[in-house]
């Protein structure tokens, strides 16, 4: 679910012809040595839109993008209406001001660049050229390729990593180091959190693209501080050799820690429900369901019930489509830490249903199974001990 979304976050804002400079000092930071320097290009801003539709067609193909698109419907993360390519490159043209093209090599500015701001994300984005050329973001992001959420974890590590260092830019020139401040991490990660706020584009985005958007940078930057602390400068590059596998671990942070340190239990693909007369239907996509995604389902549907989300052990989706009238059905399993978690979870799960469908009519709402139908079809949700399941579409 997360193949544009990741695209979109190598746009950020800034512009400065302090290249070389600003490289040595992130190399003083990071201990990655400057292998070559970084290739320059400018750009008209009117040429945005098409550089990005350009450059989407190169990473995805048309039926990519309408089955990620669809995945998002189904789940309730976007609007019926919803035009995922097209909004994707309206984010991105409207926020982006300087960005460094990993496939390409070269960092790209805008002819109306300048100012402090500016010269700030543009060490954000020289902290990507400077991290590519040890680590190949391109293959690194695609070793996650099987896993919306190890995709977006991935993603975390590379923004986060670069927001820390663009920070620790910052507190340097006054003397000072964020490894000595906790508070000025919150703060800059609370920032970088509402970093879309003016933005008339991203203001009006659906919920889960707003954070899906944000969470690399925010929740990225304190992963990545709270890895320094343990591991010093060899967080740098540890984080990449070593990469998280899921955003729970990029949550919190001692998971992967712990996982780094012992062999310790991973999270798990649960299996999922069987659809009645499986011979007619055809799989058509898959995905993974991580915390965060459960956390934002939560936050959308349930509030009260977000914490909830930090219990998830596990999750997966498909979608099915019906041979005979191409009719799409929703597929999910999820396990959690506990009973009583999975419980309060298949709870939660009915107000999702409510919350993402219209005409919503409950025929058997038993301890551990909910029957009924909405205007997108039948739908089936089971628990079974820390497993909940759902069918949806029939």
């Amino acid at each position: 679910m997360h193949r544009l979304l990741l695209f979109a976050a190598v746009a950020a804002f800034g512009a400065s012809p302090q290249i070389p400079d600003i490289l040595k000092q992130l190399s003083a930071i990071t201990g990655l040595e400057i292998r070559k320097p970084v290739v320059q290009h400018t750009m008209q801003r009117n040429e945005l839109k098409a550089y990005f539709e350009k450059r989407i067609k190169e990473v995805t193909k048309p039926e990519e993008i309408r089955l990620e698109e669809l995945a998002l419907k189904k789940l309730g993360f976007v609007p019926p209406e919803y035009d995922l390519k097209q909004s994707t490159i309206e984010l991105m043209a409207e926020q982006a001001a300087a960005f460094y093209d990993y496939r390409a090599k070269k960092m790209v500015l805008l002819a109306d660049g300048g100012g402090l701001s500016e010269e700030m994300a543009l060490v954000h984005e020289l902290s990507h050229a400077l991290a590519d050329q040890h680590f190949r973001l391109e293959k690194f992001l695609e070793k996650a390729a099987g896993s919306d959420d190890g995709s977006l974890a991935r993603m975390a590590v590379m923004e986060g990593q670069a927001t820390w260092i663009m920070s620790e830019f910052v507190a340097r020139r006054t003397g000072q180091s964020l490894k000595d401040s906790d508070s000025t991490v919150e703060m800059m990660a609370n920032m970088a959190s509402s970093g879309g706020s003016g933005f008339p584009v991203f203001e009006k985005a659906p919920l889960y693209m707003r954070e899906s958007l944000v969470f690399p940078y925010s929740q990225g930057m304190r992963f990545q501080h709270q890895i320094i602390r343990e591991l010093g400068q060899q967080a740098f590059t540890e984080v990449f050799r070593q990469a998280p596998e899921t955003t729970q671990e990029i949550l919190h942070p001692e998971i992967y820690l712990e996982r780094r340190k012992s062999a310790s239990a991973r999270p798990t693909n649960p299996d999922l429900p069987a659809l009645p007369k499986p011979k007619s239907w055809k799989r058509i996509t898959d995905g993974t369901s991580g915390e965060f995604d459960h956390q934002i389902w939560l936050k959308q549907y349930d509030k009260e019930n977000q914490s909830l989300a930090a219990s998830w052990r596990g999750g997966f989706y498909a979608l099915w489509e019906r041979k005979s009238d191409k009719r799409v059905a929703l597929a999910y399993a999820s396990r959690w830490d506990s009973e009583e978690s999975a419980q309060r979870f298949f709870q939660s799960y009915r107000k999702v249903l409510e919350g993402k469908s219209r005409d919503f009519v409950v025929e058997t709402a038993a301890t551990n199974q909910l029957k009924g139908t909405n205007s997108d079809g039948r739908f089936v949700v089971e628990l079974d001990r820390d497993r909940v399941t759902a069918i949806e579409g029939l």
